[in-house]
């Protein structure tokens, strides 16, 4: 059996390294952050969000569009209130996914920085 010295070690430990940083490249661009939400343990929940996102937007495009048709201020009440109520709720649900893009986005920053201090 060869006797491995610590230079040899840490040579194949920092070849190993490199091979990891290179592997875990650049940050990704913003749309590639977005799709990688609906991966993973929670990425059902992030589509069914994102579902109801798109259908209360639908439905409050819908309201808004009849709000501008209505003649009487009483349709135009009757519908442009609901426009507004759900072209929030839309807003609120998804700027709800952006937390969990920036917590992908910290914990690939942590996973570089534990890689470029394991090197040192």
């Amino acid at each position: 059996m060869r006797d491995l010295d610590d230079d040899t070690i840490d040579a194949a430990i920092v070849a190993e390294e490199a091979a990891l940083l290179r592997a875990i490249g650049e940050e990704p661009g913003y749309l590639t952050q977005a799709r990688s939400i609906f991966r993973g343990g929670t990425g059902w929940v992030n589509v069914v969000l994102m579902v109801a996102q798109t259908g209360l937007f639908v439905a409050g495009v819908y309201c808004g569009w009849r709000f501008f048709q209505a003649n009487a201020p009483l349709n135009a009440l009757r519908w442009g209130f609901p426009s507004a109520v759900l072209l929030q709720m839309s807003l609120a649900i998804k700027l709800s996914l952006w937390p969990a893009i920036h917590a992908n986005r910290v914990l690939r920053a942590i996973k570089r920085l534990e890689i470029e201090l394991r090197r040192n």
